[in-house]
């Protein structure tokens, strides 16, 4: 049957990836170059520049695209270099609708770089879509979703707020890092642009900072492409090359991600100085049945509120902690934890960051693929 219509844990290692032309190497090789030879000015095998293009990063590209049922793919120097190029389709009076509970760096980028050329960012609580009825207007150019939303694990629905964008003639991208095409495919559901922090579970391996971004329309791509070669916000090709290498086991890593987050985010749950976890694999999250209906899983990404707790009690945790690592980032195959409101949140205002239930004993764990016993018993010494 050929590379089309293969199904998903085929698509991560062969999907959009051929034998290398020059020799049949089946891994792709690193291109390592700058530049490349021309017969006549013009004359090329395809490739001149890597700015513009360069045979690695085409693979990945590729790659990205399969996985995410796209057609075309970008990949970039770090997630938020891609979220960068994304708002740069736009101009000094357009509005963008983003969701509430978001990324800290993804705010600090719309806030404090582009809200001072005059595009404005509104701020809601996509829970329930209906509530972005009211902030969409004449000037509204895109919609942004996390889903599940980081730190706070909140669920949108991603086909619901894809019927409001389409009615009002409004781009819809959507953050895909938490749950990745593994678990949910946002281009299906009548996203245009899916973005991807690499960095984490795509490359998978904490050794590797790349973004990427995938859509359908050839306009739209094209648009992409110019500003992310205009701009130069480009990953090398070793970078290609380990995320690449990543995705080859994506299937495989997420599908124990999710078996230890279940694992983990049902201790907390029943764990007695535990006041709240927050993880949408629960029957009373609020929006269940659309986790349930938009992905094939859960993850690997839980929150949660020690009881009685603050600051001094939520920081003493973490720092007992021994086989997760305090550390930033996620979605690596070594477990981590995270204190948003001092690391991957700090640049939102407090007040802000408690609006949407950031707190200061809020604690993010990154739950990775060790054995779950031993996550548990990690967990168990260091809320004693």
């Amino acid at each position: 049957m050929g590379k089309k219509g293969l199904k998903f844990n085929s698509k991560t290692i062969h999907g959009g990836q051929h034998p290398d032309k020059a020799y049949g190497a089946v891994m792709t090789p690193i291109y390592q170059t700058s530049t490349f030879a021309q017969t006549t000015p013009g004359g090329h095998k395809g490739f001149e520049y890597s700015r513009s293009a360069n045979p690695t990063r085409t693979a990945l590209e590729n790659a990205l695209a399969s996985i995410e049922n796209g057609t075309y793919g970008l990949a970039f120097g770090s997630g938020l270099a891609a979220i960068d190029a994304v708002i740069k389709l736009f101009a000094p009076g357009d509005e963008v609708v983003c969701t509430s509970d978001i990324y800290g760096g993804s705010y600090r980028l719309f806030k404090r770089v582009f809200e001072k050329y005059g595009i404005v960012f509104h701020f809601v609580d996509m829970q329930d879509p209906k509530n972005l009825e009211g902030h969409i207007n004449k000037n509204t150019k895109l919609i942004w979703v996390e889903t599940p939303t980081n730190p706070m694990m909140n669920i949108v629905d991603i086909k619901g707020v894809a019927s409001i964008a389409k009615k009002h003639k409004v781009l819809l991208a959507v953050d895909n890092t938490f749950a990745t095409p593994f678990l949910q495919q946002p281009l299906d559901l009548g996203a245009d642009i899916v973005m991807h922090s690499a960095t984490k579970y795509l490359g998978g391996h904490s050794d590797v900072i790349v973004g990427g971004l995938v859509v359908k329309d050839k306009a739209l791509a094209d648009q992409l492409h110019f500003i992310q070669n205009a701009s130069g916000a480009v990953c090398g090709p070793m970078d290609s090359f380990l995320v690449l290498r990543g995705i080859k086991t994506l299937h495989v890593r997420m599908q124990r991600h999710c078996e230890n987050g279940e694992a983990v985010a049902n201790y907390l749950a029943n764990h007695p100085k535990i006041e709240h976890v927050y993880w949408p694999g629960f029957e009373n999250h609020p929006n269940h049945a659309i986790a349930k209906e938009q992905m094939k899983g859960f993850g690997g990404m839980i929150s949660f509120i020690p009881k009685n707790g603050g600051l001094k009690e939520a920081i003493g945790i973490v720092e007992k902690l021994e086989l997760f690592t305090l550390a930033e980032s996620l979605g690596g195959v070594e477990s981590l934890v995270g204190h948003p409101a001092s690391m991957s949140h700090a640049g939102i205002p407090k007040e802000e960051r408690e609006k949407s239930g950031v707190l200061d004993s809020l604690i993010r764990l990154s739950v990775g693929i060790e054995d779950k016993e031993d996550l548990i018993a990690d967990l168990d010494q260091a809320l004693m």
